[in-house]
């Protein structure tokens, strides 16, 4: 109930005062990327349920001839890599804290069709609500791989606590300000997660 509370209050005082900034930055990618504004996609939040993350749009739309989405290295504009090194892109996602299905800090939510793919140790990262920044986050982002990115998920779950949070909170900041694993490397964007490696329960 405590992390409930600090949730929705820090995220209604940041839109209120975020909110023109917001609006500024809403028109640019509206420009320079064209619509809709915001990049909505279905995302497995607690317990794995179902929800439509907001962020702002990062990428165009452009095709082949076939009609098809060009690679994301092709979509990815020089000002959608500028509201991801400064996680601009990240901020509508206020909203889904105020609604509940976000939290400012928990493992980040995944693509739905990776809830087949998990081991059971790494299906435990839904047993808490996920996060706009989290400990994987905070200790290598994209820079790490999918099995330590998830190791650090499950050891949030197992150790999680209001001060945990607020040390996440800070060294999200500071993380935001020295733009550090933003990319896989060699990636515009993370690598597609194929599955938990053999062997692993």
């Amino acid at each position: 109930m405590v992390k409930r509370v600090f949730d929705f209050i820090v995220a209604l005082v940041a839109l209120a005062l975020l909110s023109p900034f917001l609006c500024v930055f809403a028109v640019l990618v509206r420009i320079k990327l064209g619509s809709p504004v915001f990049f909505r996609q279905q995302r497995p939040g607690f317990q794995s349920k179902l929800f439509y993350v907001i962020k702002f749009r990062t990428m165009t739309d452009e095709r082949d001839v076939d009609g098809r989405l060009l690679p994301d290295e092709a979509r990815l504009t020089s000002f959608g890599k500028f509201l991801r090194q400064t996680s601009i892109d990240e901020l509508p996602q206020l909203l889904n804290v105020l609604r509940g299905e976000l939290s400012l800090v928990g493992p980040r939510p995944l693509l739905t069709q990776y809830l087949g793919r998990y081991s059971a140790e790494q299906a435990r990262r839904h047993d808490v609500k996920p996060g706009i920044t989290g400990w994987a986050q905070v200790n290598g982002r994209n820079a790490i791989t999918w099995e330590d990115k998830f190791k650090l998920d499950v050891w949030y779950v197992d150790n999680h606590s209001f001060w945990l949070d607020l040390k996440i909170l800070w060294m999200t900041v500071q993380k935001v300000f020295v733009r550090e694993g933003i990319n896989h490397p060699g990636k515009a964007t993370m690598e597609e997660f194929m599955g938990a490696k053999s062997g692993e329960p």
